[in-house]
């Protein structure tokens, strides 16, 4: 899952005035295809021109000297210079609009919009770029700039567990951990073997009894459990219940559709379709 989020500076509050400024664009992924396709989306975009793409923290520090972007799309997480390490060198009176690109778990959105950050899912809407981009140009107000710089040190306190109080301060911490965690697990024992399992890998359960399908990669796991038991051990911003005996990654759910009798049948990416019941109605706001 992945996600950015907006933070503006004051120090080009002189865009504001003018609805039609160029917004001089670069580009910061160490992922040359998210760069590929994320440039091909803004080149359709009258008033965005991209100045430089760069694939790493310190390319990216160099190119924001030389080409002084209004704008800059930046992955936090780099080999080597991070995202937020990126930040902690720039120039405050100077900063350009930074918009963050990341992969997050579910505890570090609830934290963006606790926050009441933008963030962008990838892979990209369309319709959404736009609208954070119509953001970008209508709230380059000094007054919102310096509400961004707090609710960027709330953030980074809330992920850090630590109190940040100025972008000074920030300079001075190890931010480097701050959007890494390990992806949740589901251990699986079959027998004498056990065997580990990425819940985010994981398509559908099925129950049978005492006993749970699990589908993972085209492969199916056995094990002797519960339904209620198993729904204890799974992480809910991957794995949700929507029938008696079916659980679903709810990122994989590519479509669904209505029933007369009030159920939903969703197709995953996989093609293969399961059932949501009317009691787990409340289930169908995760897939919108």
């Amino acid at each position: 899952m992945c996600l950015c989020i907006t933070f503006y500076d004051g120090s080009i509050d002189n865009l504001a005035e003018r609805e039609l400024q160029t917004l001089r664009t670069l580009i910061v992924d160490d992922e040359s295809l998210a760069r590929r396709g994320l440039t091909h989306r803004l080149n359709g975009i009258s008033d965005i021109e991209i100045v430089g793409e760069a694939c790493n923290g310190r390319e990216a520090l160099q190119l924001i000297k030389e080409k002084q972007p209004d704008l800059v799309f930046l992955d936090i997480q780099m080999p080597g210079i991070g995202g937020f390490e990126v930040i902690q060198q720039l120039d405050i009176k100077t900063m350009p609009i930074i918009l963050f690109l990341t992969a997050y778990d579910e505890y570090a959105v609830r934290a963006f919009e606790v926050n009441a950050l933008d963030y962008i899912l990838k892979p990209i809407d369309e319709d959404r770029l736009h609208q954070v981009l119509e953001k970008v140009r209508a709230n380059l107000s000094q007054k919102r700039a310096l509400n961004q710089k707090r609710l960027l040190l709330k953030l980074a306190s809330d992920l850090s567990g630590e109190t940040i109080s100025s972008i000074e301060e920030l300079a001075g911490k190890d931010v480097s951990g701050l959007v890494q965690k390990e992806p949740s697990r589901l251990e699986i024992k079959d027998g004498g073997r056990t065997t580990w399992v990425n819940q985010g890998d994981i398509e559908w359960i099925d129950a049978a009894g005492d006993y749970m399908c699990v589908q993972a990669l085209g492969v199916t796991y056995i094990m002797r459990k519960t339904m209620k038991k198993l729904e204890k051990e799974l992480d809910p911003s991957i794995l949700q219940r929507i029938h008696r005996s079916t659980i679903v990654n709810i990122h994989e759910v590519r479509e669904m559709e209505s029933h007369i009798n009030g159920e939903y049948f969703l197709t995953l990416e996989s093609g293969h379709k399961v059932k949501l019941s009317r009691t787990y109605k409340d289930k169908l706001k995760l897939f919108k």
